[in-house]
């Protein structure tokens, strides 16, 4: 395995920025998923308490 990493000493950057351009994804989709959760959840509160008037 060192042999490849001295053979192509910019792996190593590219292996980091692939891991740095994953968890970037996975961030943005995590928080995007809870707003598009609160926001249904307050909706369905909202149309919950319309309904009875």
């Amino acid at each position: 395995m060192s042999d490849l990493f001295d053979e192509y000493p910019m792996l190593i950057f590219a292996l980091e920025a692939l891991l740095a351009l994953f968890l970037l994804v996975f961030i943005v989709v995590w928080t995007s998923s809870g707003k598009k959760k609160s926001t249904r959840a307050k909706s369905a509160e909202q149309s919950g308490q319309q309904k009875p008037q």
